[in-house]
């Protein structure tokens, strides 16, 4: 065989997200692409902001000796520094560029941290729905998924996540705002659940790390606001990205920030480092760091995006889909007419409609409809879904 059989077999099971992105591709030969309302990949439409172009065009210029040259593994001090300032504004626990690290996304944050903690065989709680490449992160390190329910709405089960928590459980990861469903996790909900991990650490005699895997924290309606876990619980570690705030996906550009007051800090901080670098990343791209560490406090026009999940929101209405409002991110997760959501999937193929079945993310039954997408294929696509609905 030309490849490990361990890839091959995730290759069958990779994610659906690529598997629609590529199918769409294809139908748009087919049909012309715009005749196709294409909601399958969470790929930003919105362009950085202006301050963006401003401060890389001037990075771009600056000659100043060594500025391309290899830096501390954890990324520039400087860089790591404005964001702890950052984090002490909004989170509250004072931060210092000791407890940050610079990495390549927020996959790149996640891959690290994992390394450093997960023994083989070693198991870390997810509710579902969520981001399927969470079990193939897992697996790089010799970890496993140990899947839970959210409760009606999506929000999370803390006794279901209690219940599956034992000796072999390192952490607990969480998303929020969530993909796929848009949820926003609940101040009740995280309060509830450091409580709980506190506990079952005392009961367990060690300590069970809670993970937040934030790239969409900035992009929330209606007034919520994202529960700090840092606020909740002090062996905490969030991982985050630019991609979505900013609108720089392509980038790769992100950050660990680590509790200043979690358990064995410095060797939890070591672990990571040095997973920074034998995992092949070295450091996170230089010139993305110094762009990004001044523009901490700037996003893309998030108010399109609110307006956009009205306009999908309105389709949805229309055409008799049901569905839980989301509360962030730039996701919608309906429920499927046909309990097989893969079929359902297929069937949307044929009326030009491209989205995601919700086994791929473990939430069967439901699809997922990214909305960060131009106007025009929203409001075109009504009379797509209307007739999709009225096949079921």
């Amino acid at each position: 065989m030309p490849v490990a059989h361990k890839i091959a077999d995730f290759i069958d099971r990779s994610s659906w997200i690529r598997a629609m992105f590529e199918a769409g591709a294809k139908l748009k030969a087919e049909k012309g692409a715009e005749n196709v309302f294409d909601f399958s990949l969470g790929n930003p439409n919105l362009e950085p902001p202006a301050s963006f172009y401003e401060v890389i065009c001037r990075l771009a210029e600056d000659r100043s000796p060594g500025l391309h040259a290899y830096m501390p593994n954890a990324g520039y001090p400087s860089v790591r520094a404005k964001v702890a300032e950052y984090l002490t504004r909004e989170h509250g626990p004072v931060f210092s560029e000791n407890e940050i690290i610079m990495t390549v996304g927020a996959a790149g944050a996640l891959n690290i941290l994992l390394k450093a903690i997960v023994d083989p065989d070693a198991e870390v709680v997810v509710p579902t729905p969520y981001f399927v490449e969470y079990d193939f992160y897992l697996d790089n390190h010799g970890g496993k998924v140990t899947r839970v329910p959210t409760v009606e709405g999506f929000d999370l089960d803390v006794d279901a996540i209690a219940g599956a928590i034992n000796e072999n459980t390192c952490a607990v990861l969480i998303n929020n705002p969530n993909n796929p469903t848009g949820a926003v996790y609940s101040q009740e909900s995280v309060d509830s659940l450091a409580a709980m991990l506190t506990t079952k650490s005392e009961e367990l005699g060690k300590v069970i790390y809670l993970v937040s895997d934030e790239p969409y924290r900035q992009i929330v309606y209606d007034g919520l606001h994202v529960p700090s876990i840092f606020a909740a619980y002090a062996h905490s570690v969030v991982v985050t990205s630019f991609s979505k705030n900013l609108s720089l996906p392509g980038q790769r550009i992100g950050y660990a920030a680590v509790h200043p007051d979690i358990a064995d800090k410095a060797l939890l901080l070591g672990g990571m480092t040095l997973a920074n670098r034998i995992l092949g990343y070295v450091n996170a791209p230089g010139i993305m760091q110094l762009a990004v560490a001044e523009l901490l406090d700037d996003s893309a026009e998030v108010a399109e995006y609110a307006r956009k999940r009205e306009l999908i929101l309105g389709v949805l209405d229309e055409a008799g889909f049901e569905y839980t409002r989301p509360g962030g991110a730039f996701y919608v997760f309906p429920t499927s007419p046909d309990p097989d959501d893969v079929a359902f999937c297929k069937a949307a193929q044929e009326e030009n409609i491209l989205v995601v079945p919700g086994s791929g993310f473990m939430g069967p039954g439901f699809f997922r409809i990214a909305y960060c997408c131009d106007d025009d294929t929203i409001i075109r696509s009504v009379d797509a879904f209307k007739r999709l609905r009225q096949r079921f």
